[in-house]
This record gives structure tokens, C-alpha cells and sequence, in this order.
């Protein structure tokens, strides 16, 4: 079994676990822990009868299903965490829905375009090495990110907070369209709860810092495409200034740990 499997079998078992403890409808307590329980077949399967390519795909599936099965943990928000945040936000900004107002059109309109396809990011990354003929990196790529993914949906489970946008007023941007759409992307397309650190930021920057050692030029590619979607994070109001902090933090963290392991 590959590190990046046994990590998603570790990450899904825990889910089922944390599941018996939440103050959940029991209906969605067994929803949670019977998917749980089958992502963890799943993965066991896949790396005892998937063979490459197709295996060194798959994690790009568990940070997605991780996302959204951790999401159903949300009980209820913690008012103390939440104003933390805010404080927080407040220290940093000063008024977070009026201190973009003046940014230039085009580069708001192009920070929330950035967090719209971040979701690409992951997979695009690991597309990066294959193009390029590492495709033996996969282990030490999916390792990194799937440690960066997953650290930042597990806190979801005991620290539970609603983002910016659900408890601000609508933030004054100069690119109101590019930005409608992207809200309304957040609000039908997550989970609606927010992840601290932000799942975005420590997914984006674990993987320019997986990719960088052997593609310099296309890990400084996702650097940039990481701290654009830090930013878009905060300016947009989909996270908290801690939230960025937190993600990068753990992005880096994760790269570390996984120097130190010899993956």
C-alpha cells in the first residue's frame, strides 16, 4: 500500500469514528459513517487491484469525497471561534466589506476567476509531472497533498465555524458579476461550512511546493496561482485572514513532514 492510500484509509476511518460522536440526526450519523466506512473499502481495494496509471489518479478522488463527507459533520457553528475570526479579520482589514472597494476591476475579476478553478488545481499539478516524465513522483505529490487536503477538512469535525460571507454584509467589489458568480458557486456547490485553516490555501501551496523540486518554473506557476487564491480567499470573504494563515502554515508543514519521511 502507498503512503497517500494508507493516509486517505487513516483519514476516512476517522471520519466514521468522529461521526459516533457528534450530536448528529441519526439518520446522518450512519449516512456519515457508512460512507466513511465504504470510501475505506474502496481505497483498500483500488490499491490491492487498480494498477498505474489509473491508481496514481485516484487521490485526486479522495480529497473530494473527503471534503464533502467531512462537511456533513457540521453540527452547529461555535459563536466564540467565529468571533475570533472576525476580530481577527477586523485587526488585519478594518472594515472587510469596504477594503477592496478600490482594488482594479480587473484583478479582483481575476483573483475570484483564480478561486472559481481551484479546484483544478490539485489535478492539474500531478497532470504537470506526467507531462513532463515524473510521473514516479506520484507518491511523494499525493502524500503532500493529501496531507495539506485532508489536515484542513479534519478540524471541521470539533472546530465548527460559518465563513465570512454567511455572516457579513456583501462585500463592495468592482467586479459584481465575476463575483455573483462565484458566490453562487460557494453557496450550491460546498458544503457551506468553513475549514480552518482553509482547505484552498494549504491544497493550492502543497502542491507548487510538490511540483517545484522538479519543475521549477511550473511549481513558481502554482505559487502565484496559490497566493492568488489566498488572497481571493480574503478578498472575496469565502475565508478568514486565520484562515489563509492557518492553510499556509500547514501547506508548509506538510512539505516538511514529508522531506523528513523519505516519500
Amino acid at each position: 500500500m502507498r503512503p497517500p492510500e494508507a493516509i486517505a484509509i487513516a483519514y476516512f476511518f476517522y471520519l466514521a469514528v468522529a461521526a459516533t460522536m457528534q450530536r448528529l440526526p441519526m439518520a446522518r450519523r450512519a449516512r456519515v459513517a457508512a460512507a466513511s466506512l465504504s470510501m475505506v473499502a474502496l481505497v483498500w481495494n483500488a490499491a490491492v487491484n487498480v494498477t498505474s496509471p489509473l491508481r496514481d489518479w485516484l487521490p485526486a478522488a479522495y480529497v473530494l469525497v473527503g471534503y464533502y463527507i467531512t462537511g456533513w459533520l457540521f453540527v452547529a457553528p461555535s459563536p466564540r471561534l467565529e468571533s475570533w475570526l472576525v476580530a481577527w479579520d477586523r485587526r488585519v482589514l478594518g472594515d472587510p466589506a469596504t477594503r477592496f472597494a478600490r482594488w482594479p476591476r480587473a484583478f479582483v475579476a481575476y483573483l475570484e476567476i483564480v478561486y472559481m478553478l481551484c479546484f483544478l488545481i490539485v489535478p492539474a499539478g500531478f497532470a504537470a509531472l506526467v507531462l513532463a516524465g515524473h510521473s514516479a513522483r506520484a507518491d511523494r505529490y499525493w502524500t503532500m497533498v493529501l496531507t495539506a487536503e485532508l489536515g484542513a477538512f479534519a478540524p471541521l469535525t470539533v472546530f465548527q465555524t460559518r465563513p465570512p460571507w454567511a455572516l457579513e454584509p456583501k462585500p463592495m467589489l468592482t467586479d459584481p458579476a465575476v463575483h455573483h458568480a462565484a458566490s453562487q458557486m460557494v453557496q450550491h456547490l460546498t458544503t457551506r461550512a468553513n475549514t480552518f485553516p482553509s482547505g484552498h490555501v494549504a491544497g493550492s501551496l502543497a502542491v507548487a511546493l510538490a511540483v517545484a523540486p522538479a519543475l521549477p518554473f511550473a511549481g513558481a506557476v502554482f505559487g502565484l496561482l496559490a497566493v492568488s487564491i489566498g488572497v481571493a480567499c480574503v478578498v472575496g470573504r469565502y475565508h478568514y485572514v486565520m484562515d489563509v494563515a492557518g492553510g499556509a502554515l500547514l501547506a508548509v508543514a506538510a512539505w516538511v513532514a514529508v522531506g523528513l519521511s523519505g516519500v
